[in-house]
């Protein structure tokens, strides 16, 4: 292959996945600013979260035609595969991370109306700060190929799904003491539940990382929190 063809492979490459790296970056801040707009009752940056999904929507579909394209003309093999089919998944992972975070920000826009719930909206708050600073994780050990920091991602599934419990748990009880907050209570489930969603997305591509630069598959089950796990504090996982 003359010389020049090879580097505009190699360029072609990096293109793709600098704009997965810049799609994250605007997956990142609208689940930053979903949870932001609800902890503050904060209208506009609500409705703001909800228009710039359109611009994920446009950016996976580019990502996606870009790595289709560059499949059938230059047909890559091995690693440059792996990394062209790594960013297809990524650009899913974080298109449907978007549409999560817009559904937080339509049920933020309806909480605004009704009466405050501080302590509830700070248990959002809480495990949201969780699930950006996994998400931020993942796409920086994605944009410098760092596996450890991905791994150490992926053992950390289960905290996750342990904020979500008690979360579930605190919004039940209250629910149950005091009828009028049922509507709320409703909604703000609904945000917790979109959070743990998006944290399984965060791990969806930690095993995406893994496969694509060591082109293994991760074998075994995600951790999964329970209360009796969470008592013996078991070792992570490790991927083999």
């Amino acid at each position: 292959m003359p010389q020049h063809t090879v580097k505009a492979y190699g360029d072609e490459l990096n293109q793709l996945t600098a704009e997965v790296a810049r799609m994250g970056g605007l997956a990142e801040a609208q689940v930053a600013d979903a949870v932001d707009s609800v902890a503050r009752r904060d209208i506009a940056l609500a409705r703001a979260v909800v228009e710039r999904d359109a611009r994920l929507d446009a950016m996976h579909r580019d990502i996606e035609r870009k790595a289709i394209r560059l499949i059938a003309l230059r047909q890559p093999v091995a690693s440059d595969l792996r990394r062209t089919l790594a960013a297809m998944k990524l650009a899913v992972d974080l298109e449907r991370t978007g549409d999560l975070a817009k559904n937080i920000a339509k049920r933020g826009l309806i909480l605004a109306e009704g009466e405050p719930m501080p302590p509830l909206t700070r248990s959002i708050e809480r495990m949201g700060k969780l699930v950006s600073m996994r998400l931020r994780d993942v796409l920086d050990a994605y944009a410098a190929a760092e596996i450890d920091r991905a791994i150490a991602v992926w053992n950390t599934d289960d905290e996750v799904d342990e904020h979500y419990n008690a979360l579930f748990r605190e919004l039940l009880t209250y629910m149950m003491g005091d009828p009028r907050t049922i509507t709320a209570g409703t909604h703000l489930l609904f945000m917790a539940k979109n959070l743990e969603r998006i944290g399984d997305h965060a791990t969806n591509i930690a095993e995406t990382i893994y496969y694509e630069i060591t082109g293994q598959e991760f074998t075994g089950e995600r951790p999964r929190w329970s209360p009796d796990a969470a008592e013996a504090a078991p070792e992570p996982l490790s991927p083999v």
